[in-house]
């Protein structure tokens, strides 16, 4: 079985990720690219699905682990009864062909280790072909082939490769896993010291100009490297996770695949980067916003490929039995057809944000931004899935409504305040219309809350972004009975549901954890308000809940103590910095974004 989500950290290149256990198994990893097959796949089944194992042979005593400071280098030590060693884990910037580096380090004693490597390409569906070469092996299948390269004897059995050796101190054995197309020649070797230094250096000089310099300084700077990690670097755009299937329900059918880039997660990204002093990961992520989004208005999508692709047809992998046996494991994600209305005024937004920032200005934002809104001026009457993506029906979501509002105001104030030429009177009473319905459909004045949808009477995690995107002020007492209505009745252990999944408005089975990303939004409400001692309280639980390196998965059981959901989550740590920046200022996010 897979270790707990929580027990794994996250190593990268900008290109892809690897998850590592705590046990030394690196269990998931997709090469070339974040949504290619993994070669390793043991996360959503066994063993046989592929994976990398390097640890003590003997009982361990002591784990302890960490990244290097400011990097993504991963250090693992382990305590024995024979001595200690420490296992160093990275992926180097990519050069051209993706690189994994390992190596295992004497510090006391002599301690015997064990090494096994599975390789199973297309999400452990493929043996491949295996051949030994000088100081390693070449593993070939179809398009894919993978070099490994070992300081150590090797043998193979069951179509396995296994070994066996013993670690001194002061020793330093290393292992090298380098992917290429297998109709091209393998590039020379690297060495693995220079490319495990090189690459502290790089992540260190990238960390060291966060301008953040609140009391969480360093939560706040793992959470912008792990987003960093989470970029594509060719194209500047941003996964979700790196994972794929990591259930929201232990045993459960809510599984789906996080390896995409959703428009949704655009002003909030844009926002953290910008917070962090990292301009030019702000304009890159920009710039893939507006080319995924370019074209007829009415064939946007909610998410897109790392390039912009919108193609992602949903596939189940039947031969996994899935993580914890939450099935079906699925490859791609059908919400990509869905229509959600709320994408427009992210996308909006965060166009508005960067004109804020200063963002060198692109020329063919504007027309993006009136068409889009031209298009809205008839669109926003139609009902959708909702930020949530709900496989039951349309509806008419307040949240949606809401955001529809945000595309217009954000296109009404860049004529305003930054002369750009548009029918700002006609788009002004738009905004008003708009604001009018959402007061009067989507608010049960006798319950003084806004409502998951226009005729419902359940809540929804998403009101909390009414004052946060400024459609009403935070003093205004329907805001404040909104809150307290999710105080009420989606807060559990003190952290916020997404909904209530019994009455199965998602068109699925009940049942699901905490949303992290929704319980800092709680806390930046709570910042707004006035509750300042509330808004800390929440921040430090959520803090607490980061795992030992400082991770966070999407959803947390706080009955079962376990994280949830696709890991790491960009959302949840794009949540983190945000809230971590309005409690160092005390200054709601939405009075950030609209000041002029």
């Amino acid at each position: 079985m897979a270790s707990l989500i929580e027990d794994y950290a996250m190593i990268g290149d900008c290109h892809t990720a690897a998850l590592v256990g705590r046990d030394g198994s690196i269990d998931w990893l997709c090469f070339p690219r974040f949504d290619s097959g993994a070669c390793f796949a043991a996360l959503l089944g066994k063993e046989d699905h592929g994976r990398w194992l390097i640890s003590p042979a003997n009982k361990i005593l002591r784990t302890r682990r960490r990244y290097r400071e400011g990097t993504l280098v991963l250090e693992t030590d382990y305590e024995t009864e024979d001595g200690a060693v420490t296992l160093i884990d990275c992926m180097p910037l990519r050069n051209q062909a993706p690189d994994l580096v390992r190596m295992i380090v004497g510090k006391r004693g002599r301690v015997p280790m064990r090494m096994q490597l599975i390789i199973r390409f297309d999400y452990g569906a493929i043996v491949p072909w295996v051949r030994r070469i000088e100081g390693g092996l070449r593993a070939v299948a179809g398009p894919d082939t993978l070099v490994f390269q070992a300081a150590v004897p090797l043998r193979n059995e069951n179509f396995r490769t296994e070994a066996e050796f013993a670690v001194s101190e002061g020793d330093r054995v290393p292992f090298t896993l380098t992917w290429h197309p297998s109709h091209e020649p393998s590039r020379p070797a690297i060495d693995p010291e220079d490319v495990i230094s090189e690459t502290e250096k790089w992540w260190q000089e990238w960390s060291s100009r966060c301008t953040y310099d609140g009391p969480w300084r360093d939560a706040v700077v793992r959470s912008l490297i792990t987003l960093k990690a989470l970029t594509y670097a060719p194209t500047g755009g941003i996964v979700a996770a790196p994972t794929t299937s990591v259930p929201e329900r232990l045993g459960g059918m809510r599984n789906w695949d996080y390896r995409y880039c959703w428009l949704r997660d655009a002003t909030f990204t844009l926002y953290a980067f910008m917070l962090g002093g990292y301009t030019q990961e702000a304009l890159a992520w920009r710039e893939w916003l507006l080319r995924a989004v370019a074209g007829k208005p009415s064939q946007i999508s909610i998410m897109y490929g790392l390039a912009g692709e919108r193609r992602l047809p949903e596939l189940e992998l039947r031969w996994l039995p899935g993580y914890e046996s939450s099935s079906p494991v699925r490859i791609g994600n059908a919400a990509h057809q869905q229509y959600q209305l709320d994408v427009y005024g992210e996308v909006m937004d965060a166009m508005h944000l960067a004109r804020r920032a200063g963002l060198e200005p692109d020329e063919n934002a504007w027309r993006v931004q009136r068409a889009l809104v031209a298009f809205l001026e008839s669109a926003w009457t139609e009902p959708d899935e909702g930020i949530w993506e709900v496989r039951g029906p349309r509806r008419h979501f307040t949240h949606s409504k809401i955001m529809a509002w945000v595309a217009v105001d954000r296109t009404v104030k860049a004529i305003e305040r930054f002369g750009l030429e548009g029918p700002g009177e006609r788009w002004r009473k738009l905004c008003s219309e708009i604001k009018d319905e959402v007061c009067s459909k989507g608010f049960d004045p006798e319950r003084n809350t806004f409502v998951q949808y226009y005729g419902g009477n359940e809540l929804d995690a998403s009101l909390l972004m009414i004052p946060l995107v400024g459609f009403l002020p935070p003093n205004d007492p329907r805001v404040r009975g909104t809150v307290e209505a999710i105080e009420a009745e989606l807060v559990g252990d003190g952290l916020v549901s997404r909904y209530s999944t019994k009455e199965e408005v998602d068109g699925l089975p009940p049942g699901e954890g905490c949303f992290l990303a929704c319980s800092f939004w709680l806390a930046d409400n709570f910042v707004m308000l006035g509750r300042r001692d509330d808004a800390l309280r929440l921040f430090e639980r959520l803090l607490s809940l980061r795992n030992d390196v400082g991770l966070l998965s999407e959803q947390y059981h706080p009955a079962k103590l376990r994280f949830l959901g696709n890991f790491p989550q960009a959302f949840s740590h794009v949540s983190l910095i945000n809230t971590a920046c309005n409690l160092s200022r005390d200054v709601g996010p939405a009075e950030d974004r609209q000041r002029s």
